[in-house]
């Protein structure tokens, strides 16, 4: 019961217009830093340490603020994703049309920064996109999201062997996918290299997609522009990933490093990203 009260919820939040579910997000986000020791804990580690070696004066309840609009930016796109797509300022979209024709497929890169979501849906009107998806733990929230997520053009593969082929397939095909390159992957899946200057299990598996067939890497970005006035859209090639894994995740993190400097607050630093998953290897000694 409870869980069906969360659902509709939310629902009505992502219902209203989108500089209200903004600031209520931002009120939420203020709250949860305030209210939970564990949540400020660990927004004060990840955020406090990448603005420090970065030399950027932390500004942590406005970081915790724009956390919680990065959320009820998601579900507001997800309910509303053609009002989403009215609201998004695109810009060096020739360098994903070039990078498309090249008929080799295309590698999008979206870290969990501002209005993230909204980038595989403007890919999803001019060609498919084959998004790599790891469920939410909690089974009523991944629920939510699967029903708002779904869009035409756009397919989700989960996290397995399964999800991988797919997502070569659809590079063979010269179509697009998409993965969250920010996340940490199951153990056995990952390599440690530094992030913001704290060893971080990365995922190499852009880098191995990539390499298979010279395919373009594109890095997005979706800045949170002025309360309800929508993100501006920024798109990156990046240059070939190196064939070593380790090398070729650093560069990856490396260049998403530069896309949360440009603006750093919106970035989602209330997530364990130097957690050490089960089955990983020990990180080096720094």
């Amino acid at each position: 019961m409870q869980n069906t009260v969360l659902r509709f919820f939310l629902k009505g939040l992502a219902s209203l217009p989108l500089g209200l579910t903004q600031l209520l997000g931002g009120l939420g986000g203020i709250s949860a830093y305030l209210g939970s020791s564990h949540f400020r804990a660990l927004f004060q580690s990840n955020y406090g340490h990448a603005m420090s070696l970065s030399g950027i004066k932390p500004s942590p309840l406005r970081a915790a603020a724009s956390s919680g609009m990065l959320f009820m930016d998601s579900l507001w796109i997800w309910r509303n994703p053609q009002k989403a797509l009215q609201l998004a300022e695109i810009q060096n979209w020739k360098i994903v049309e070039e990078a498309i024709g090249k008929g080799r497929g295309l590698v999008m890169l979206t870290p969990h920064l501002g209005g993230f979501e909204i980038i595989p849906r403007i890919l999803a009107k001019h060609f498919p996109a084959t998004i790599l998806d790891r469920p939410a733990r909690q089974e009523w929230l991944n629920e939510v999201i699967e029903e708002q997520r779904a869009y035409p053009n756009m397919q989700f593969v989960p996290t397995n062997l399964n999800g991988v082929r797919k997502m070569v397939k659809a590079l063979q095909e010269g179509e697009a996918i998409g993965i969250l390159p920010d996340q940490v992957p199951s153990g056995g899946d990952g390599v440690w290299v530094k992030f913001f200057g704290r060893y971080a299990y990365t995922t190499p598996l852009p880098a191995r997609l990539a390499n298979r067939n010279q395919t373009p890497v594109i890095l997005f970005s979706a800045i949170r522009k002025s309360i309800g006035q929508g993100w501006l859209i920024k798109a990156r090639l990046l240059e070939p990933f190196s064939d070593d894994a380790n090398t070729a995740a650093l560069q990856m993190n490396q260049a998403i490093e530069k896309v949360i400097l440009e603006a750093p607050l919106q970035f989602i630093w209330s997530y364990n990203r130097y957690k050490h998953p089960e089955g990983a290897l020990l990180p080096p000694q720094s």
